[in-house]
């Protein structure tokens, strides 16, 4: 199935598995991207070394693009950023909105911008800021991103941006 989304991050099925802290590691990514969906490493959980480590074994184990989940909010995200670009990740998302810079440096190298939101207003703004789509994310899906729920959400975020919505 064809759709905007899967043409943005080059995958067979408008799928993607989410970056869950010691859960989404490189079998579990690996086997999403194989599949056809876009699997994401959940990086939050790691140490630098340890991402570094992860992504190279996702790359060994698949041709397929895949993707790491950063928190915008950590210490080092801008090196897990310059990381992602090193190793020729294709997707970030974000748990929390990045900051302008970031998506900045992720764009200028060409990674696809994925960030989570929990907010039409969110949506707007990183939107405004250059990412390339965004996942709706309720309370119901971890509480990162507020208490709205993903029904409540969706229909105002798909109304509110002129991006790929993943729900």
């Amino acid at each position: 199935m064809e759709t905007a989304f899967t043409r943005l991050v080059g995958v067979r099925h408008p799928v993607m598995q989410t970056g869950m802290g010691w859960v989404a590691g490189p079998r579990l990514v690996s086997a999403a991207a194989n599949a056809g969906a876009l699997g994401v490493l959940a990086s939050a959980t790691m140490t630098l070394d340890q991402l570094r480590a992860a992504i190279r074994e996702v790359a060994a184990r698949t041709e397929a693009p895949f993707g790491v989940n950063l928190r915008a909010d950590a210490a080092d995200a801008g090196d897990r950023v310059r990381m992602i670009v090193e190793e020729g990740v294709r997707v970030a998302s974000f748990a929390l909105a990045p900051s302008r810079e970031l998506i900045a440096e992720l764009k200028e190298a060409g990674v696809v911008v994925i960030p989570s939101v929990g907010a039409r207003r969110h949506a707007e703004k990183v939107a405004a800021w250059g990412a390339d789509a965004v996942v709706v994310q309720g309370g119901e899906g971890g509480g990162h991103t507020g208490e709205v729920a993903t029904t409540v959400l969706l229909p105002q975020v798909v109304d509110a941006v002129d991006l790929p919505v993943v729900a």
